[in-house]
């Protein structure tokens, strides 16, 4: 046992260093907990793992976490321009990349026609924790809503390319007559859809009515996506589709205390997202990727630079999105784990496969988050698609920087009272500290002498008050529609609402009555009467 848990504490922690190593040399970590995995399996201490019953229970497990956080952190009002475009991405275009790569296989590769569609199936889905890595850490912001639309359909494709595989399998198993196919279908996408959102609905009502102790309301929303998983599959449902949507409409609702929640599967997500591709590092064989990369490698390659423009050009032609909107979006297809774990899927279910469909996944996986992910942010900038006025966290709800609640800065006017005295004669108000202050290019650490001038900018630290009875905090983009659009706050009828704060381009202002409201504003809004 002890051995054991050395060995998980050094996993971690070695995962932990390439996390902030990838950063640097600019390749996504999740490359290295695979590569860590391989190590540990078939390299140094040679640890044998075969069991591809019990990975596919852990990585499920994972699956349900990083999918209940990927539609948790999906932000509804940023993706709503591009909604329709990802929802077909994430539905229809996954079908076509699977139907184009089976062909491929089957009439170039010579693979039997359901094997050749299976191996369309569990690759056709672009990977959520791979997109939203690179999104992340590399701050990758994107014109044309690019963002959202890669968000978006990432993080609901993985349902669709599950399904695939399921019905292949199915097939595969003799059940290809149209009754039982059709209902599978049905039951797959009704009980899917049915559970994610009476589940979310009844989460967010008791997340708003009762108050947990701390930390429980995050014990509440794991339950909440286990069972989200659990119940559609028992009837024959989609899982995944379920986990998502619940995720999504909870982290896209006003629960108190969505910050904590963030923090908790921000963590939970990285552990879970470690688990799963050393996991999987530690299934493969590199021995036996040398007989399959001729074939596996051509198929990465007719998936990167065919099947995938194919369907991205197919969807997004009729909206007239930008070449080089289509472009990005043709490369940002990146595979990972979701693939490989339908791969185990497959294997688990088939005893006779004429070939190695799980190394197969494997190697185009390593291809696609090796080449797609490290080359992702050069393609971008070579595409002329980066906005540096636009910012990628706020296309995801889990982004938490939403009001300076610990610091509070702000510039000392002429005519201030404060200007002119020395620290010690201001009074400041309670349970507050002056921290710093910026004068010019001077930063100067005050003490009770230092005399304050106009012009100063004054950096203040109070305690954060957390969660605070009658403090209902959300967010409000002017759009083009609005009917508060050029209008100063004194004259917008708010009710018992108040505009606390305006985010304009990179300045953070603090409104009044006179504070002309600008189109793409972004209001941070307390409504007391808020539950949810």
């Amino acid at each position: 046992m002890t051995t054991i848990l050395w060995l998980t504490a050094v996993v971690i922690l070695s995962c932990v260093l390439f996390q902030r190593l990838s950063g640097k040399v600019g390749v996504p970590a999740l490359l290295f907990f695979i590569l860590l995995g391989m190590f540990f399996g078939t390299g140094l201490f040679r640890i044998p793992f075969e069991d591809f019953q019990f990975a596919e229970q852990i990585c499920t497990v994972a699956l349900i976490f990083i999918m209940f956080y990927g539609g948790f952190g999906t932000n509804v009002r940023s993706a709503r321009p591009v909604a329709a475009q990802a929802v077909l991405l994430s539905s229809v275009g996954t079908v076509l990349t699977a139907g184009l790569v089976g062909v491929f296989c089957h009439f170039v590769l010579g693979v039997a026609l359901w094997e050749s569609f299976l191996i369309g199936a569990v690759i056709s889905s672009t990977d959520a924790a791979s997109v939203f890595s690179v999104l992340r850490s590399r701050h990758l912001n994107l014109k044309y809503h690019t963002a959202s639309l890669l968000e978006v359909e990432s993080g609901s494709n993985d349902p669709f390319s599950y399904m695939l595989t399921t019905i292949v399998l199915s097939v595969m198993h003799g059940g290809s007559s149209g009754g039982p196919f059709a209902a599978m279908l049905a039951a797959q996408i009704g009980y899917g859809v049915l559970f994610g959102v009476v589940l979310a609905l009844a989460a967010r009502w008791v997340l708003g009515r009762f108050r947990f102790s701390a930390g429980f309301d995050a014990v509440f929303a794991v339950a909440v996506a286990l069972l989200s998983y659990v119940l559609p599959e028992m009837l024959g449902g989609n899982g995944y589709l379920s986990v998502y949507l619940t995720g999504m409409i909870l982290g896209n609702s006003r629960i108190p205390n969505k910050s904590g929640l963030v923090h908790f599967f921000d963590a939970a997500t990285a552990l879970m997202q470690m688990v799963l591709f050393f996991l999987l590092g530690l299934l493969a064989f590199p021995s036996q990727l040398p007989r399959i990369a001729p074939w596996a490698l051509l198929i990465a390659l007719f998936l990167t630079f065919v099947a995938r423009p194919a369907a991205v050009a197919l969807l997004l032609t009729p909206f007239r999105a930008p070449l080089r909107q289509q472009l990005l979006v043709s490369w940002s297809g990146l595979r990972g784990a979701a693939s490989i774990v339908f791969a185990i899927m497959a294997t688990m279910h088939l005893a006779v496969m004429q070939n190695d469909v799980f190394h197969i996944v494997f190697f185009i996986v390593l291809f696609s988050v090796l080449l797609q992910g490290t080359c992702l942010p050069r393609v971008a900038a070579k595409l002329g698609m980066t906005d540096d006025g636009a910012d990628v966290m706020k296309t995801f709800t889990d982004y938490v920087d939403e009001v300076p609640v610990q610091f509070i800065r702000f510039s000392l006017p002429e005519g201030h009272p404060w200007a002119g005295q020395a620290v010690r004669q201001v009074v400041l108000p309670p349970a507050s500290i002056l921290v710093l202050v910026l004068r010019g290019d001077r930063r100067i650490v005050p003490d009770g002498s230092v005399q304050l001038q106009a012009g100063d900018t004054l950096i203040l630290s109070g305690t954060a008050a957390g969660a605070v009875e009658g403090v209902h905090l959300y967010e409000k983009t002017l759009d083009a529609d609005s009917s508060w659009l050029d209008q100063p706050l004194c004259r917008i009828h708010t009710g018992d609402r108040l505009v606390i704060l305006v985010r304009r381009g990179g300045q953070i202002l603090i409104p009044d009555g006179d504070t002309v409201l600008r189109l793409g504003d972004r209001l941070v809004i307390n409504d007391p009467q808020s539950k949810s």
